[in-house]
């Protein structure tokens, strides 16, 4: 492709941002100029792109009409307080924080319902999910023509790079404490972090549901196009710096055809099946890679209408920055 466009990350100095940025340039995308902008207390840094350090700009001066294309990598607050500037000064945009409602930016997962890009209008607004609704519905979709799922249930084992660099820094500082013996303090987190798991994700609401929790179901069910699934998830914090993992277990309408769901895994984009004899883990498979991994791939133990499942995954890298650079792919193709 000879064309090339004009790039803004905003949220450029985040776990996420820096990633996006990185993709960009490890994937060889056509930008022409790319603007890395942050807050107030970021901005005068700077990020590296093809050998040079990029000055990171404040947000709130930048001028969107610079720019065809804008990846919103910060929290949801930041992307409502910029996203319509930047729709009016004619910029596409892919939000990653979860803040825009589906009819105005649609969830999308490349390897699972990219065929909705097509019927949108410019300038496009999507949504990359949630790194846990990515990773289930990349394993998730090439199994929707063989299986009829009627349940779906998660118990989703969460990194603390969820949460941003003050989270993957507390738990460096409370093993850092705990080896060496010193008193345990607690900032971001509200007791021990380290060597602990923590049962909930977030504050929940009155009924006991934290909102990523809501968010994995709500964005799960666009993404694969069951509105009606049910969908149960727990979110619990793992001492892991880098990684999701994920217990998955689907109750389906008919026994499950175990060779047919390999085969089907096996093919699928973005999927690594791990051997029968063996599992993946975060820490020693998933980090820094572009796949979801895949093992235990099980009957339930007394009802082969029940599918079990274990994947793992790295969040920041192929929940977050690459589904959103693979839907920026797909746009310059023949949307921009």
């Amino acid at each position: 492709m000879n064309q090339s466009f004009d790039i803004a990350v905003v949220g450029a100095t985040g776990t996420v941002g820096e990633t996006l940025v990185q993709l960009l340039q490890e994937r060889e995308f056509p930008v022409a100029n790319l603007h890395v902008l942050a807050s107030s207390e970021s901005a005068g840094s700077s990020v590296p792109f093809r050998g040079k350090n990029v000055r990171v700009r404040e947000v709130d001066e930048f001028d969107f009409t610079k720019a065809k294309l804008v990846f919103f990598a910060a929290g949801p607050a930041v992307t409502l307080s910029y996203v319509a500037k930047a729709h009016a000064a004619g910029c596409s945009v892919i939000d990653l924080s979860g803040a825009l409602p589906s009819d105005q930016a649609p969830q999308v997962v490349p390897e699972c319902n990219a065929q909705i890009l097509a019927g949108l209008e410019k300038p496009i607004q999507i949504s990359s999910p949630s790194p846990s609704a990515t990773a289930l519905a990349v394993v998730l979709g090439p199994l929707l023509e063989l299986l009829e799922l009627q349940r779906v249930s998660v118990t989703a084992c969460l990194a603390v790079s969820a949460q941003g660099r003050e989270a993957v820094s507390e738990l460096a500082r409370q093993t850092t404490a705990l080896l060496n013996m010193h008193p345990l303090e607690t900032s971001f987190f509200d007791r021990q972090m380290a060597f602990n798991l923590l049962a909930q994700v977030g504050k929940p609401d009155a009924q006991g549901h934290v909102p990523l929790e809501k968010r994995l179901v709500k964005e799960l069910r666009e993404v694969l196009g069951l509105p009606s699934l049910k969908i149960s998830v727990t979110c619990i914090q793992a001492p892991v710096f880098f990684g999701d993992s994920y217990s998955v277990s689907l109750q389906l309408a008919a026994p499950v055809d175990l060779p047919a769901v390999t085969a089907a895994l096996e093919a699928g984009a973005g999927i690594e099946l791990v051997d029968a004899d063996d599992y993946p883990t975060a820490v020693g498979d998933a980090v820094g890679q572009d796949v979801v991994y895949v093992g235990r791939v099980r009957h339930g133990i007394d009802d082969t209408c029940e599918l079990n499942l274990w994947l793992t995954s790295d969040n920041v890298r192929k929940g977050a920055a690459l589904n959103a650079v693979q839907l920026a792919e797909l746009l310059i193709k023949d949307l921009l």
